[in-house]
C-alpha cells in the first residue's frame, strides 16, 4: 500500500436495543506506514469551524487498535480483546473517564488496503453507555479499484 490513502472512519453506538442509530463516518486523506507488524495511519480533522485541526493516530495489529487524537479532543483509546483499559477523553467543555472493553476484532490486510473492525462496550464514569462498533479502511488513494 501506498503512503498516501483515503480512510473512511465510520462508528456506531447502539445505546438502545431496537432504537435505529445513525453511523459516524468520515472519509479524509491521510498516510500510512508499515512499522514492526503494525499498520499505522495519519489523518487531520477539524471539529469546529475555525479552530486547529485535531490530529489522528491509529495504530492496527492482529494484537489490537489505539486511536490517539491530538488538538481540540484529546485522548488515547486502546482496544484489546477480553481486555478493558480505561483513558480520558479530554474536551473544551471538560474531561470524561472512559472504560473500553473490546468484545471483538477483526483485521483484513490487502496489497491495496487495510480494514480493522472492532465492537466493543462503551464505560463513562463507571457506568456501561453503549455497545459499539468502530470500523477504519484505508486503501491507497491511487488504486485502481478504489471503493469505500
Amino acid at each position: 500500500m501506498n503512503k498516501d490513502v483515503l480512510i473512511h472512519v465510520r462508528g456506531l453506538q447502539m445505546m438502545n436495543v431496537g432504537d435505529d442509530q445513525e453511523p459516524i463516518e468520515i472519509i479524509v486523506p491521510g498516510q500510512y506506514y508499515f512499522r514492526n507488524g503494525s499498520h499505522y495511519l495519519r489523518y487531520e480533522e477539524i471539529l469546529d469551524e475555525g479552530d486547529k485541526p485535531t490530529v489522528n493516530y491509529i495504530k492496527m495489529s492482529p494484537k489490537g487498535m489505539e486511536v490517539r487524537k491530538q488538538g481540540l479532543v484529546n485522548v488515547h483509546m486502546v482496544f484489546e480483546q477480553g481486555k478493558k483499559n480505561m483513558t480520558y477523553y479530554t474536551t473544551p467543555y471538560g474531561t470524561l473517564e472512559m472504560g473500553i472493553a473490546a468484545t471483538g476484532m477483526e483485521l483484513e490486510e490487502t496489497e491495496d488496503g487495510i480494514n480493522m473492525t472492532v465492537d466493543y462496550s462503551l464505560d463513562m464514569n463507571e457506568e456501561h453507555v453503549a455497545d459499539c462498533c468502530l470500523s477504519v479502511t484505508a486503501q491507497s488513494a491511487d488504486s485502481p479499484g478504489f471503493v469505500l
